[in-house]
């Protein structure tokens, strides 16, 4: 059993106790999730101007998340939280069903080598837990410079029948992530697609088989061990 160990108290950072437990998250209200979440620049921005949902960022740089919870703070922003574990385990196990009105992908690490395409995070095990926490009708949001991995996460989509392709969302310059700012501002490309959860075959998700590079580290207590990881 792995359990977490909280280290520091953060009003708006989820302290997670058990990996086995679903998160917190309050039925009765919206929710709308950022993977990747970096600083917070514009998952506060859409958790201002939509007091009536909830927010949550999923981010694993420590330095992140503590900027994050700062500018939730100094906003006196309510509505949205952070976590910090891995995106894929938190899809497959620790969300509610058929929930989150929206995703958001935004620059996500395209490991551009070809060696390292596994550790991309689009495939169909994304895929297949990330249609199982949409809501039907809710949306993908997905955006990269890195027209390969575009092209590759496009094809994986267009043979997924649960999902059909929309229009993406319009992103105005002052909700701009931090990659994306930088990446405009080098006259980069920026490709974006979004997709909309289909009626399917609900069934249940098989359980994950993560290789141990990929197990959640920071602040974790392993028994096994005997501490921190």
């Amino acid at each position: 059993m792995i359990y977490y160990r909280p280290v520091e108290t953060m009003n708006h950072i989820l302290k997670v106790e058990s990996i086995t437990a679903p998160l917190p998250i309050d039925l009765s209200r919206p929710l709308e999730i950022e993977v990747g979440c970096g600083k917070g620049r514009f998952l506060t921005a859409r958790a201002a101007a939509n007091p009536d949902c909830d927010f949550l960022g999923i981010e694993r740089m420590l330095e992140r998340v503590r900027l994050f919870d700062g500018k939730c703070r100094r906003g006196r922003i309510d509505n949205a939280r952070v976590l910090r574990l891995e995106a894929l385990y938190t899809f497959h196990y620790l969300l509610p069903d058929h929930h989150a009105r929206r995703v958001y992908v935004f620059f996500p690490d395209p490991w551009p080598k070809k060696k390292h395409h596994s550790h991309r995070l689009f495939g169909p095990l994304f895929r297949a837990a990330l249609w199982k926490r949409l809501e039907i009708g809710g949306k993908i949001e997905f955006a990269t410079d890195h027209r390969e991995y575009f092209e590759e996460v496009c094809e994986g989509f267009s043979t997924d029948t649960r999902f059909r392709r929309v229009d993406p969302m319009p992103r105005p310059k002052e909700v701009w992530t931090e990659f994306e700012t930088m990446f405009r501002e080098q006259g980069l490309p920026i490709y974006s697609a979004a997709w909309e959860a289909l009626e399917a075959d609900d069934a249940p998700l098989a359980p994950l088989t993560i290789p141990p590079e990929l197990e959640p580290r920071e602040g974790l207590y392993r028994r096994d061990f005997g501490g921190i990881v």
